[in-house]
This record gives C-alpha cells, sequence and structure tokens, in this order.
C-alpha cells in the first residue's frame, strides 16, 4: 500500500509533508524539467490520500485543487461514458449503425461505412492512418466544424483493412459526440454537463463555451520554444467550443478529476445507478489489441496492451491497470488506475511535458506495483534523454542551409490548390517571397523555403510547431503533397493525407 499522508495543496516552494514518497517523486520532476505548474492526487484504497498543487496562475496566486486544467484526450473516457448513458437509457445501443444516427456518415469504403457500429467510433480500429484528419481539429483556432469532420472523414484513405488492427485517431471522437447529440436530443456540451459533470458532482469541470473570468482559477498553458517554456496567457475572457472537445476538450480540476477516479474504483450504490455494472464493464473491455514498446517490456513487464472505450487496459508488474494520458499543445494529463488495490493517481500539468509525465506515470505506478524495481527520477530522465539524443541523429534532417524559394522557380506551382477533406490553400507570390496559406486553417501560413532541391513550408506561428516538407507535383496536371521533416513528430500533424490539386491561379 502506499504509505502516504494527506498534503494540502501547496505553493511552489512549500509542502506540509515534504518527506513523502510523492512530494519526493514531484519535487524530483519539477526540477528536472523546470515544470511551470503542476497538481498530483493519489488515492489509496478508496481514499484519496494525497494532494498537491505546484506552481502559479497568471494572476501570481498558487495554484491548487480546485485550478482547471485541459485534461486533452482524458476527455475520450468521458465522451465513451455519456455514450453508455445513453445505453443505459435505451437511447442507441453499442451495435447500432452509425448511419441510424448520422445519416451523412460516410467513410472511405461503403461496406465501412454500412458496418461502423457505435462502439467502433471509440476503439482506434477502424482503418484511418494514426491521428488521421486531426488538421480539422489543430491547430486552433480554426473555421473547421463537427459537421465539416464528419463530412471529410470519406477522403480519408484507410491505412489498414477495418476491424484489423490499431492506430489512434480524434476524428471518431468527434463523430461520437456528434451522434451523442443526436441520440441525445442535445448538444455535446449539454450532454456533458447533465449526464457526467451534475450526477458526479465534478463541480469545477467545463466544456462547450464558458467565460474565464466568471469561473476564475484557470490555468494557461506554457509552451515549449528554444529551450524554455514560453508562458501563453488567454487572451480572451470566453472560452470558445471547439471542434476538438468531444475528442479531448474537457477541463476540470484535480479535485474533479479525483471524483471522477473514485466513481470507478470504489463506486457508491448511487453511481452504480448512475451507471450501471454491465456498461462499466463494457467501457473496460479491451477490443483492439495496443503494440508493446520495448520500453514498456522493460519498464513494466508487460505482456497485455489492448484498447477499451476510451481507457487503455494493460498488465503492469502483473497487476492490471486502466488508464490514459491527455496530450494538448501546453496542457498534459495522466489517470492511471489499479482497480484490484481501488488505488491510482491523477496528474495535470500546465505544459509540455511529455517525458515528464512519462516519470511520473512510472515512479508513481512503481510504488503500487513493484516498490522493490523502482528507479529514481534521474535514472527514467537520463534514459529517456539518451533515447531522445539517438531518434534526433538518426531521424531528423538537417535543414539550415534553407533559403526563400523565389518566385521564379516556383511559378509552375502558384496557384489555388484544394484537398477534399482540408480544403483550400494557397501558393502565391507575397513581394519577393513564396507563401503557403490554407483558408480553414489561418495558423497553417507561412514561407516556402528550398533546402537544397527540396522546399519546405516555414511556419509563420510556433502554434504549427512541425514543418512540412512541400513535395511538388512532378506533371503539371500532378498532386501536390505535404510531409513531416521530422518523420517522427506529433503523429496529429497528419501532412501525408494531404493531397493537394491545382484549381486555377493566384489572381
Amino acid at each position: 500500500m502506499f504509505a502516504f499522508f494527506a498534503a494540502a495543496a501547496a505553493a511552489p516552494a512549500t509542502s506540509t509533508n515534504s518527506n513523502s514518497d510523492v512530494d519526493g517523486i514531484v519535487d524530483a520532476v519539477v526540477a528536472r524539467y523546470h515544470l511551470p505548474g503542476i497538481a498530483v492526487g493519489v488515492i489509496d484504497d478508496g481514499k484519496v490520500v494525497y494532494t498537491r498543487a505546484v506552481g502559479n496562475l497568471a494572476s501570481g496566486k498558487p495554484m491548487d485543487a480546485d485550478t482547471l486544467f485541459q485534461i486533452a484526450s482524458n476527455t475520450k473516457a468521458m465522451t465513451s461514458t455519456l455514450l453508455a448513458r445513453l445505453v443505459q437509457q435505451g437511447k442507441l445501443r453499442w451495435e447500432d449503425p452509425v448511419t441510424k444516427y448520422l445519416p451523412s456518415f460516410r467513410m472511405h469504403d461503403p461496406w465501412v461505412t454500412a458496418n461502423m457500429q457505435v462502439g467502433d467510433l471509440l476503439v482506434h480500429r477502424s482503418g484511418l492512418p494514426e491521428g488521421a484528419g486531426d488538421l480539422m481539429l489543430w491547430p486552433t483556432p480554426n473555421q473547421f466544424t463537427p459537421d465539416d469532420v464528419v463530412a471529410g472523414l470519406q477522403y480519408l484513405k484507410p491505412a489498414y483493412s477495418f476491424r484489423s488492427g490499431y492506430a489512434y485517431d480524434n476524428t471518431l471522437y468527434i463523430v461520437a459526440g456528434q451522434l451523442a447529440a443526436a441520440a441525445g436530443g442535445a448538444a455535446y456540451p449539454e450532454l456533458m454537463r447533465r449526464e457526467i459533470f451534475e450526477p458526479m458532482g465534478m463541480t469545477r469541470c467545463r466544456i462547450g463555451t464558458w467565460n474565464r473570468d466568471e469561473i476564475g482559477n484557470v490555468a494557461d498553458r506554457n509552451v515549449w520554444r528554444d529551450g524554455r517554456y514560453v508562458f501563453e496567457a488567454a487572451k480572451d475572457p470566453i472560452v470558445q467550443a471547439q471542434t476538438m472537445d468531444s475528442a479531448g476538450g474537457v477541463r476540470c480540476s484535480l479535485n474533479d478529476m479525483l471524483t471522477w477516479a473514485k466513481n470507478w474504483l470504489v463506486p457508491t450504490p448511487r453511481q452504480l445507478e448512475w451507471l450501471a455494472p454491465e456498461q462499466r464493464r463494457r467501457e473496460w473491455t479491451s477490443y483492439t489489441p495496443m503494440p508493446i514498446s520495448k520500453r514498456k517490456r522493460d519498464w513494466d513487464g508487460t505482456l497485455f496492451y489492448g484498447y477499451g472505450y476510451g481507457w487503455r487496459i494493460a498488465d503492469v508488474d502483473g497487476q492490471m491497470t486502466v488508464s490514459h494520458t491527455g496530450t494538448l499543445s501546453g496542457m498534459y494529463s495522466a489517470m492511471l488506475l489499479l482497480p484490484m488495490r481501488k488505488s491510482g493517481f491523477v496528474v495535470l500539468i500546465n505544459a509540455d511535458a511529455d517525458h515528464a509525465r512519462s516519470v511520473l506515470i512510472e515512479t508513481l505506478t512503481k510504488h503500487f506495483t513493484a516498490p522493490d524495481k523502482a528507479r529514481s527520477v534521474a535514472s527514467y530522465a537520463d534514459e529517456l534523454e539518451q533515447a531522445d539524443k539517438q531518434q534526433r541523429a538518426s531521424h531528423i534532417p538537417d535543414t539550415s542551409s534553407r533559403k526563400p524559394a523565389t518566385v521564379a522557380e516556383l511559378k509552375a506551382q502558384l496557384g489555388v490548390w484544394r484537398d477534399p477533406w482540408f480544403g483550400e490553400a494557397r501558393i502565391c507570390a507575397q513581394g519577393r517571397a513564396v507563401r503557403f496559406a490554407s483558408a480553414k486553417s489561418p495558423r497553417m501560413a507561412g514561407q516556402v523555403m528550398r533546402v537544397g532541391d527540396k522546399y519546405l513550408v516555414h511556419w509563420d506561428s510556433d502554434a504549427v510547431d512541425v514543418e512540412a516538407w512541400l513535395r511538388l507535383p512532378e506533371k503539371p496536371d500532378g498532386t501536390l503533397h505535404l510531409a513531416k521533416v521530422d518523420p517522427d513528430a506529433d503523429f496529429s500533424t497528419d501532412f501525408e493525407d494531404l493531397a493537394f490539386t491545382r484549381e486555377h491561379g493566384c489572381e
């Protein structure tokens, strides 16, 4: 069992229990990665035994267990539970075809369209490539709508056959949100408040459109640029509903997330009426086998890894875990539950924190599953850092020789181009420069540069943090493509799924 004492939310330099194991872990991770803000909560044998917040709000006030963070893809379990509630109410069935509720829904293959069931939307086995269509969701803000996502899916070519493999996607969770609205008779944000937040007493959670100033105590994001964190305060007090909401748009506090976790670990009789054991079992059933990385085998001894309805199920050191992570620019989260022990933890970070989150997950989990195998924060961090160095050296091309492309050399390619799901993009002259600009995703705009005999787009905004090769057509009437300069960059930057055809000139 975790030998933790309850610790109050703390300002950056203080803690009410600095000698506890978790304090040492949190302090070491914050110090190693210079994290600007983090909230951690631990449940042991069904009881919240530890909460701590480190960092300050934009106002200078300390964060606490009620500070709102974006939980990103931890939203998926809530969207799945919303559908489970509608199933329980008899408003839909998991085996129903998606087209019963969304007649306009189409996949690239008509057979898949006809056979895609409600449950298939949640388990990443549709045949879509990893991250397919995510450029309709990010970077934000953009002009895509959930209806655009539903309409665009038919143009995304499959990477494998239906239900035969695993590839993580967000777009089908957007479809799930639209389907919930159609079956539930209300917009997705309203349904989430009515069916999830209010019955669970998750009083701080927010989705859709709301006012930051009225709610208060909201964490802003910090993004990693040029070797340091850059704070990005929200400019508008009104948070607008976003296309990606049902895949990753929920914001909750640490206290809310611990309430959510306890509902799964030690549900009360009232909570079991709210969501019956049958639906809970459905959510925690593994439908799609997931690949097990060498690191996961080495660190955790994992032999089984699968995806349920919005949850990842795996064995870690011989114990069952149910978990998920959430990743948005400047906001990272994690929840890991050990159902047999009625224990688990929640991590919320308002910064780009991939390795910090990985180290926290591993060190906190080991104290439950295998204390004798626990390694130090530094040990895990050093291993990840070394792997990163090796990957960068072997995969990322040198583009330092870049120079602006000229209008003359790209004269034949200038014009307005169109991709069937992403829409219009212009490659046009601006003075002596050549620029790429998307019509519906304004942040995807930048100058075309030449690197040897290749071309890339140097984006104006840091919100687009993955540069793209511009692969020009070989024939005058050919197709223009984009590809990630760094092939290992975030899969949500799905440049490879784009195929532009030229419509007309820039005039």
